[in-house]
């Protein structure tokens, strides 16, 4: 499945303006963490871009369900799927995978991070500072459906230091088109 495919997938079932922004940020951080590993950029995009595209039509059976619509309708390898499995901690997926402890890793802290960037003025994440997203993090009552938890996990399976991975979403998301 080629990007294209994936984002017009994802806006056919997914009718929210802020869960389509998710994406697109989980996807601009697994681009990232893909060109730093010299993995498949591509792969790790559409991965990230369709992690959670079922969620909002199906919220009770997500990501089981949009992984046997994955099955059924696409190309995709069962190395997506099983990330997109993984990335909930509920269905007992392990995360054996690179790409699975990427998702996992970035899909938490995007949130946060868009979280940052809203409560500015500008609404600009290029201006949200590390300083301020660590603080932001501490602060158990700022963006409190983000799981901290996880975004610590995430980071320990990734094998980054928390600092290092915040700063590396935070760039991530920085470069993505307005």
């Amino acid at each position: 499945m080629q990007r294209g495919d994936a984002y017009e997938l994802m806006l056919q079932f997914t009718p929210s303006e802020s869960l389509r922004r998710h994406m697109l940020n989980v996807e601009a951080a697994m681009r990232f963490y893909a060109r730093e590993w010299q993995e498949d950029e591509e792969l790790y995009a559409v991965t990230g871009l369709l992690h959670d595209f079922d969620y909002e039509l199906h919220p009770s059976e997500h990501p089981f369900w949009g992984v046997e619509y994955l099955r059924q309708h696409t190309d995709l390898g069962e190395d997506v799927l099983t990330a997109i499995l993984g990335h909930a901690t509920y269905s007992g997926v392990a995360r054996d995978t690179k790409l699975a402890r990427t998702l996992f890793a970035v899909d938490e802290l995007t949130g946060l991070v868009q979280a940052a960037a809203l409560v500015r003025p500008d609404k600009d994440v290029r201006q949200v500072e590390l300083g301020s997203l660590k603080k932001r993090f501490k602060n158990k009552a700022f963006a409190a459906g983000v799981n901290r938890e996880e975004v610590v996990q995430g980071a320990q399976e990734l094998g980054v230091d928390l600092d290092t991975h915040m700063a590396n979403v935070l760039k991530a998301m920085a470069g993505m088109e307005p």
